[in-house]
């Protein structure tokens, strides 16, 4: 994976334009509907988790937080993966997090977050969605029915599961065929000078010593039964534990937040209460009829304070240096906790 992780992207960029999110998304949910074709949810997406091979598509890691044997209707309870992204439920969660993962895109910052563990979750469970103005309306209206608590009116949560998601109008350009196929250019490609370069890669990790993997050998069966119905755990693993459940607050991303670029307005209008259709124009091998689906737009979302005392995520994000969306940025006053923000 010598194109290193999307959140090295996110934290050059700032921000990305919807066609660039677009595409990763696209990728990562037809990721997410044959993970969960085979049973399995993946419960830990987040910028980190997701890799870009030589040619910049998409790949996920780190599959320590699935859970397999895993169909319909069935829920799952264990309290796991990354707060900012983390939703209970079924196979429905991967589904919030890909909301999560999307506002994070498109804004510079999860759709929720707080001062520490605590304050983040109070929010992901009691705050209005905050959505900035200056995301097109099919990006609002995903945003929306991604990100609803109710795990069983989620898009995605029906027995389409991937389909319902790729089914909305935010991705009525993608030809799934040709993304399946690898015939689609993504946004970004790496420059690397061989196979062995690490130059996508935070060199705070490249720097790092090499340390060889233990020993995966086992004891035979016979040698086993010496130590039957003793357990042990060793204190460094003990320690790990510990700080990996501290609930301390942590610096996620050194992006800088001092302006919103307007992103490029889609040229299809419509209006409250109309129904797009999706037809041949999603994939050039479509032959079913189109499918009429409900848009919501009933105007923006803005955040009720009363219920949360302060924004639930960040409006501002980084203004492009150069191109045409320089001059149309909103200046906000930053509403990024503070010890997620970054002094420059």
């Amino acid at each position: 994976m010598t194109g290193g992780e999307l959140f090295m992207q996110l934290e050059r960029e700032g921000i990305f334009m919807e066609d660039t999110a677009c595409f990763y998304l696209a990728e990562i949910s037809m990721a997410l509907g044959h993970l969960h074709q085979k049973g399995i949810i993946y419960r830990d997406l987040k910028p980190e988790n997701i890799m870009l091979n030589h040619q910049g598509h998409v790949k996920l890691t780190d599959f320590g937080l699935c859970k397999e044997s895993i169909h319909d209707g069935t829920v799952t309870h264990t309290f796991c993966g990354t707060i900012e992204y983390m939703s209970g439920h079924n196979r429905a969660v991967d589904w919030w997090s890909l909301g999560a993962l999307m506002y994070d895109m498109l804004t510079g910052a999860p759709p929720f977050t707080g001062e520490n563990r605590k304050k983040t979750i109070d929010k992901i469970l009691k705050c209005k969605l905050n959505l900035p103005p200056y995301l097109t309306q099919e990006a609002r209206d995903l945003l929306k029915k991604l990100l609803k608590r109710n795990a069983a009116s989620r898009l995605g949560a029906g027995p389409g599961d991937a389909g319902e998601v790729q089914a909305h109008p935010f991705f009525r350009h993608i030809n799934w065929d040709e993304l399946l196929a690898r015939k689609v250019e993504p946004p970004f490609k790496p420059l690397l000078q061989s196979e062995e370069d690490v130059s996508q890669f935070d060199s705070k990790f490249t720097r790092q010593t090499p340390v060889d993997s233990p020993d995966d050998s086992t004891l035979s069966e016979s040698a086993n039964q010496v130590f039957l119905g003793f357990t042990y755990v060793a204190p460094s693993v003990l320690e790990s534990v510990k700080e990996k459940f501290s609930f301390e607050p942590k610096i996620r991303s050194p992006r800088r937040f001092i302006g919103s670029p307007r992103t490029p307005v889609s040229p299809v209008k419509f209006s409250p209460g109309e129904f797009w259709g999706r037809g041949a124009s999603a994939s050039a091998s479509n032959t079913q009829p189109p499918v009429e689906y409900p848009m919501e737009t009933s105007g923006i979302e803005q955040m009720d304070v009363t219920v949360c005392g302060e924004a639930s995520a960040p409006l501002p994000i980084r203004q492009p240096n150069s191109g045409p969306y320089k001059k149309q940025a909103f200046p906000m006053i930053s509403k990024r906790p503070e010890h997620l923000r970054m002094n420059l």
